[in-house]
Parts: structure tokens; C-alpha cells; sequence
């Protein structure tokens, strides 16, 4: 698989343009300044820390504005035969929520180890829900549906409309902070970090991306490092919602043109950025909604003095499982 020579990046014009088709149906998320005991003597010395709240957008993730955005072009027929797609659970509830709120149907795939919860709420979207041995089946599964019923596939993180819902976020940022020196954001497949790192550099030149994945599904990295689009064979990490199996040609491709450096995280620091956020902000993320802080708090020495800003982008999580994290992540 290779990378096509110029994909063409959601340009601020086309952003705004796009933010106003979502409309009412997606919620202008709260910046929010972060102070805290613990946050002073852990972030980088001198710096404001902001957190885009994204958590606190429609089923608990920013994947709605890219769902919503491939499926408000379809025509009647279309919306008659319904929509499906694959995922852990964040962009299939994304896409359960799009379909209701365009007056359509979903068919979702996901593994069966899939958060109880996220299962649940897709159920209760209106969603059908199949459930496969991993989500390196679901990609088949859902090939074979959109086939067979003629359902439109929404690909949980490639494409145009992927990276244009979330420039809308990354815009919307920008403008409720103002300059920032720094932006950190999660890669999972990879479409959150082309469309932010896409809109912030073309209106931040100076702002410095860094693309952040987790070390047991570190696809990016080997995609950068290859030059093209790579496979894992198998996902390692507790932060499932980025744990994207393969990387494609468009976002690779944006994220390589935007995105100024990776930097890993293991699960180890992902569950010590879920205490602090916990501890300090309040918030209850999933490790993926934890994967920013736990990379600044990572490049703390090379950030001093500077204005960060960090996406947190998503809590889908069962309260079991969150606890279990935030007591390995709790200082001993």
C-alpha cells in the first residue's frame, strides 16, 4: 500500500464551511485552563496547560463530527438502505448516533471484547451490533455487509470526511485558546491527528504537533519510519480505542505532513495520566482520553515555559475497568 503524492488537507475555509453543516448536531466542547496541586509539580516548569474537553461531546468522543460528516451527503436511497462501519466501540457509536440523528439505520461490527459498555450504548443508539473474534475481523465482516445490504460503509479513521470532522475540533480549539506553543494529539488510525494537525499548522505554523500512540500499537511510527502506510500484527495496549491494526494512505499521508513528532506512551504512563487528570481535573477518561498528558508529562523537559494545549478525546469506559487502571496508575 502506498501513499498518494497529494491529499488534499481541509483548508480553514472548508472547515468553517463544514462546522456549519454539522450545526446543532454536534456540541462546541468547553477549553478548559488546568490547575492543580499535583499538575504543578509534574508538568513542564512555567507552562499553561489547556485541555480540549472533547470528552464531553456526543457519546463521549469527538468521533461524531467525522460520522456525521460522511453521511450528511447521502441521498434518500442511500439513507433507506442504512449505513455500517467497525470499531471498538467510540466510531461505532459515533455512527449509531449519526444514523438517529439523520433519520437512518446502523449495522455495526465489533469485537467481542469490546467495553461492555460501549456495546450497550450502541444497542441503545438504535444500533444492530455483530460481534467478531477481534477488530482485524471486523474489516471483513463489515466489507461483507456493506456488499450484501448495500449499506454505506463510514470508515472509522480514513478519509476526507474523517479529517475534516476533525479539523472542526482542532479550529475550535484554536480559537478558544489563541496561540498555542505546543498541541499534543492521539493517533489511533490516525484520522483525529490529520485533521487537527492539519487545520493548526496551516493557521499555527509555530504551533509544534506532536502525534501521540501507544508502544503496543505504535502503526504510525512504523508507517513514518517506512515511508508508507504499515501493519501490526497484532494490538497490545490497554488504550483500545487506539488501537488501530493498519494505517492508510490518506491519513498517513496528512499526519506525515503535519505532524511534527510522534512520541510513544505505555500503558504504565497511560494509567498515571488517568490518576492526574482524575485526581486534579475530575475528569474519568479512557487511557486513550489520557494518551496527551501522559505524553507531556513524558516531554515535560523540552516544554517549559510554553502554552500546551492537549485534546482529550475521549471517556468510554466501564467503571470496573477505569478503577483497576487508576489504581495502577495512583502514586505509591
Amino acid at each position: 500500500m502506498t501513499a498518494p503524492t497529494d491529499p488534499t488537507a481541509p483548508t480553514p475555509a472548508a472547515v468553517q464551511l463544514a462546522r456549519r453543516a454539522l450545526g446543532q448536531r454536534v456540541r462546541e466542547t468547553p477549553a478548559w485552563r488546568w490547575q492543580g496541586r499535583h499538575l504543578d509539580t509534574l508538568q513542564p516548569a512555567g507552562a499553561t496547560v489547556t485541555l480540549k474537553l472533547e470528552l464531553l461531546q456526543h457519546t463521549g468522543s469527538f468521533k461524531v463530527r467525522g460520522a456525521l460528516l460522511a453521511m450528511l451527503d447521502l441521498d434518500a436511497a442511500q439513507l433507506a438502505r442504512g449505513v455500517t462501519t467497525l470499531s471498538g466501540g467510540n466510531h461505532a457509536m459515533a455512527v449509531a448516533y449519526a444514523a438517529r440523528a439523520l433519520g437512518t439505520t446502523a449495522k455495526v461490527v465489533m469485537p467481542a471484547t469490546a467495553d461492555a459498555t460501549r456495546i450497550a450504548a450502541c444497542r441503545q443508539l438504535g444500533a444492530g451490533v455483530e460481534l467478531v473474534a477481534d477488530i482485524s475481523a471486523a474489516f471483513p465482516r463489515a466489507a461483507a455487509i456493506e456488499r450484501d445490504e448495500g449499506r454505506f460503509f463510514v470508515h472509522p479513521f480514513e478519509g476526507p470526511a474523517m479529517a475534516l470532522g476533525a479539523a472542526t475540533l482542532g479550529m475550535e480549539f484554536l480559537r478558544q485558546t489563541g496561540q498555542l506553543d505546543a498541541l499534543f494529539v492521539a493517533i489511533g488510525g490516525g484520522g483525529l491527528a490529520a485533521g487537527v494537525a492539519s487545520v493548526v499548522k496551516q493557521l499555527q505554523p509555530r504551533c509544534r504537533v506532536y502525534g501521540v500512540e501507544p508502544t503496543g500499537a505504535d502503526t504510525m511510527h512504523r508507517s513514518f519510519a517506512a515511508g508508507s502506510p504499515q501493519r501490526i500484527d497484532a494490538v497490545r495496549t490497554i488504550a483500545d480505542s487506539l488501537g488501530s491494526p493498519t494505517a492508510m494512505p490518506h491519513s498517513f499521508t496528512l499526519c506525515r505532513r503535519y505532524v511534527d513528532e510522534l512520541v510513544l506512551v505505555d500503558d504504565d504512563e497511560l494509567c498515571r495520566a488517568m490518576w492526574l487528570l482524575f485526581a486534579d481535573a475530575k475528569l474519568a477518561v479512557e487511557p486513550a482520553g489520557a494518551a496527551t498528558t501522559a505524553a507531556m508529562l513524558q516531554r515535560r523537559e523540552a516544554l517549559q515555559g510554553r502554552r500546551i494545549g492537549l485534546i482529550v478525546c475521549g471517556a468510554n469506559i466501564d467503571h470496573a475497568t477505569f478503577a483497576r487502571h487508576l489504581e495502577r496508575g495512583a502514586p505509591r
